[in-house]
């Protein structure tokens, strides 16, 4: 044992002594400390808006509290009680930048306590709470997320309304003290000239239009400084895959690639990819709102698999993110749980045909038989062919129409999508054309006889993964059954044993809900299914994929704790596209060809859902 590398020593320990079994867990301090600086923002912000606020109860607990306000300071409250509550989320997630911007704004908030409040108690609390933070600064160590300068766009966008909104309400908070009734255009006119630090048509009696040009004033110059400072901060953008990465997981699937059907997609260029000491392994993500999500099965060795995930985890830490794995198999899920102490929930089934096994005959196949028959009967011959088997007029033409029959605006998909056709890259793939040859007189289509196509990835050496599948509207009903019937038919020829299909997200509830003697709740959660598949199709895709007889191998989605579920399903949706910015706040990539990813908006739209809860 001792003349092992250091790398795969630390892996061997970790199968049998998890370090994870503790974190990373949020701290008691920093969750504490956000809390608290969420609460105090909400009173300070509450005190600047509303004047009868702070002579009620509650003043008397603001009083003594980090930043709280007197009349002569609103417009102070009004942005340090912004600035705490947009930094709470970050206090709670240990970021160091959240620590040194809560630890500058307490020395503003002692100055306001000694020079307009006379509090010396107060400044004595804000000086401890102050010390508290230097105390424990090691607990804030996180590292920033991935960030761009478009984030000054979407600061400037949401924080300007909600400046305008709380304008609004400052202006309208005092109407005893307005001269005459002013309309609701007239203090809208009032909210935009004193954002911008000019005086509006509402006038005020009793000094009042001080303390309302100071706030207005203040939230203006708050939207401004922070635009600003996230516009000319240093970018830290997301991690991609480098060259050397690529080669790096190109030389573990030639080795253990046949293990994970989702082992080719590690390969998508907008991952990060973490490797083991030994370089035996490796764990590909995406970090999206917080969550580093994982899809499928680390790539390498079984036996190096701890030290990546080892690796990962300490990524985790470092930026406080959330760790997440969606789509791993049963023997990657009982390895992610024993390292890492996470709970891992059976997330769907995953359709396999074994080439071997697979036939039309018999009555099961009838339905798969009849129309594809049918198909055929129309004049739709097909095509199955390695991806660097295509000309290249041929393959541009694959890639230009497999982008046009795609129904929504960005590509879909993560844990089953490539996004992209790629002779070079990806000459082992697979591709599966549907045509038909123009009636006489008709003129051909953009794409000439071309009307439907399904790429495959690679699945080690002898088998195949589905990836994307599209089609031309005006062809026939059944292309999708077409293709898969002629992709499993050439694959001996194509020295394939197995083809994996889709997954079907909660198929054995869909299953075991239907059959007699299925109790009230797991008939109830079926029902919930059935009711979702009106805009995610969930049963029509296991419906789909059960029509070609697969065997079905459970999927699960590994999870730190129950709390973290929803912000998971949310970042997964994120990632396979189905939760979108607005247009405007979207970054625009560099001008390159558009991939081509995933399924088409059909009753297989939801390919990529199954990974979703």
């Amino acid at each position: 044992m001792s003349d092992r590398l250091d790398g795969e020593k630390s892996e061997k320990v970790a199968w049998s002594a998890p370090r994870w079994l503790r974190g990373p867990r949020p701290a008691a301090v920093p969750g504490l400390i956000g809390t608290a600086g969420a609460v105090v923002g909400l009173l300070n912000l509450t005190s600047g808006l509303f004047p009868r606020f702070r002579h009620s109860r509650v003043h008397a607990v603001a009083e003594v509290l980090p930043g709280a306000v007197s009349p002569l300071a609103a417009s102070a409250s009004l942005v340090v009680g912004i600035l705490l509550l947009l930094l709470a989320h970050g206090l709670k997630r240990r970021k160091r930048r959240a620590w040194v911007a809560a630890v500058a704004l307490l020395p503003v908030g002692i100055a306001a306590q000694v020079v307009y409040r006379h509090s010396i108690f107060g400044a004595v609390l804000s000086l401890l709470l102050l010390g508290f933070l230097i105390r424990h600064r090691r607990e804030f160590a996180a590292l920033p997320d991935p960030r761009s300068r478009w984030r000054a766009v979407a600061n400037f966008v949401v924080l300007g309304g909600v400046s305008f909104a709380l304008g609004m309400v400052i202006v309208s908070s005092h109407p005893h003290k307005t001269v005459g009734s002013p309309s609701f255009g007239a203090r809208a006119e009032h909210v935009l000239w004193g954002l911008f630090g000019f005086e509006g048509p509402v006038a005020y009696t009793h000094g009042v239009d001080y303390t309302v040009g100071y706030s207005l004033g203040a939230l203006g110059l708050l939207t401004v400084a922070t635009t600003a400072y996230l516009a000319f901060r240093p970018e830290h953008p997301a991690a991609r895959l480098t060259d050397e990465d690529e080669q790096r997981l190109r030389e573990l699937l030639a080795k253990h690639g046949g293990r994970d059907s989702l082992g080719y997609f590690a390969l998508r260029r907008d991952k990060g990819v973490v490797f083991s000491p030994s370089g035996k392994a490796a764990v590909c993500y995406r970090v999206i709102s917080g969550v580093m999500l994982a899809s499928g099965d680390p790539i390498g060795d079984v036996e190096a698999w701890p030290g990546a995930i080892e690796r990962f985890m300490e990524e985790a830490r470092a930026h406080s993110w959330t760790p997440a794995v969606t789509g791993c198999s049963e023997t990657g899920g009982q390895v992610w749980t024993r390292e890492t102490g996470m709970d891992a929930l059976e997330l769907g089934d995953e359709a396999i045909v074994d080439v071997a096994d697979f036939t039309l005959s018999g009555r099961s196949m009838r339905n798969v038989r009849q129309m594809v028959k049918r198909i055929e009967r129309n004049g739709y011959e097909t095509r199955v062919r390695r991806v660097r088997d295509l000309e290249p007029e041929e393959l541009a033409r694959v890639q230009k129409a497999a982008d046009a029959w795609r129904d929504t605006d960005t590509e879909r998909g993560f844990s089953m999508a490539l996004g992209r056709i790629d002779a070079v890259a990806d000459g082992d793939a697979v591709i599966a054309t549907a045509h038909q040859a123009p009636a006489e007189g008709e003129e051909p289509g953009p794409f000439g006889d071309l009307k439907a196509m399904q790429h495959f990835v690679p699945w080690g050496g002898d088998g195949i993964s589905l990836e994307l599948m599209r089609r031309d509207r005006s062809a026939d009903p059944g292309m999708n059954e077409l293709l898969i019937v002629a992709a499993l038919q050439a694959a001996p020829e194509l020295r394939i044993k197995q083809v994996s299909l889709n997954f079907a997200v909660f198929r054995s509830s869909l299953e075991r809900g239907e059959k007699l003697g299925a109790g009230p709740v797991l008939r109830v959660w079926r029902g919930m299914l059935i009711f979702l598949s009106r805009w995610y199709q969930i049963e029509s895709l296991y419906k789909f994929n059960d029509k070609f007889q697969p065997r079905w191998e459970p999927r699960f989605v590994v999870f730190r704790n129950s709390r973290d579920i929803p912000r998971i399903g949310l970042a997964t949706l994120q990632a396979e596209g189905y939760l979108e910015l607005p247009r405007v706040l979207r970054r625009r990539k560099a001008a390159e060809p558009r991939p081509c990813a995933h399924l088409e908006e059909s009753v297989l739209a939801a390919g990529t859902l199954e990974k979703v809860a």
